[in-house]
């Protein structure tokens, strides 16, 4: 890990040595496996893509987990809703980076999401950087940018899972500069998502995760992104394709 590495919230992703559940089933999956092995180190901005099945979710869900657990005061930073197969997989993780942890940041994922709106609903010096208007009277993707777009200068790690689902385009490319804006600024981003777009976020590492394990990934060399283009430049085709079958 080289110095600048270290500087970052969470440079480096691993397994403890002393691992505790040897067959636990997510050991099962290529990444995660790949990740006892070998480990992950992660940019200012990292990004996870691949199919679904193939770990992402699992992923940043336990390293939401283990990052919460780490913090001292854990500013507003909610973690996300683990099963009992799921919640195991926090304890084996090693998580290295800065000293002290940085205690801004959020996890940002699937209803979890709700959680971190009702703690703000709770404070009303809270509520007021809101115009009052709390954040699950609006859309869901509004809520969303909303509550990002007020933590621009609070300095930690932002883990995110699929963030699109609530967003149309345009407001993906709004979400693109925000993150973009907030690692230039001194915050560490970590992405799983489905979209090309976000996929492009600048500077980014990004892991594209298969059967395999995780290979790092030009945008362009990303499957989502080949077939997009394919589906783009051709719809009729593939669409043809799929209905004939």
């Amino acid at each position: 890990m080289n110095a600048a590495a270290a500087g970052l919230p969470l440079a480096r992703v691993g397994v403890r040595s002393d691992v505790l559940d040897p067959e636990a089933w997510f050991w099962q999956l290529p990444a995660v496996a790949q990740i006892r092995e070998h480990g992950m180190d992660l940019g200012p901005a990292t990004v996870l893509v691949g199919e679904n099945g193939s770990g992402k979710s699992t992923l940043v869900e336990a390293v939401a987990e283990a990052w919460g657990r780490s913090l001292t005061a854990q500013v507003k930073h909610g973690g996300p809703t683990l099963s009992g197969q799921d919640a195991a997989l926090w304890r084996e993780l090693a998580l290295c980076g800065a000293r002290p942890r940085p205690q801004g940041g959020v996890w940002l994922g699937g209803e979890a999401m709700h959680g971190v709106f009702a703690r703000i609903h709770e404070e009303e010096s809270e509520l007021r950087a809101f115009d009052g208007v709390p954040l699950d009277g609006r859309s869901h993707g509004e809520g969303l940018m909303a509550l990002l777009e007020s933590r621009t200068t609070e300095r930690g790690l932002w883990i995110l899972d699929e963030p699109e689902s609530a967003l149309s385009f345009r407001s993906s490319l709004r979400l693109l500069a925000l993150l973009h804006g907030m690692v230039s600024a001194g915050s560490q981003v970590l992405l799983a998502t489905h979209s090309p777009v976000l996929a492009a976020l600048p500077g980014a590492t990004v892991y594209e995760l298969d059967g395999t394990g995780f290979t790092q990934r030009g945008w362009a060399e990303l499957d989502l992104v080949q077939d997009w283009q394919m589906f783009f430049d051709e719809p009729t085709r593939l669409l043809h394709h799929l209905l004939d079958d």
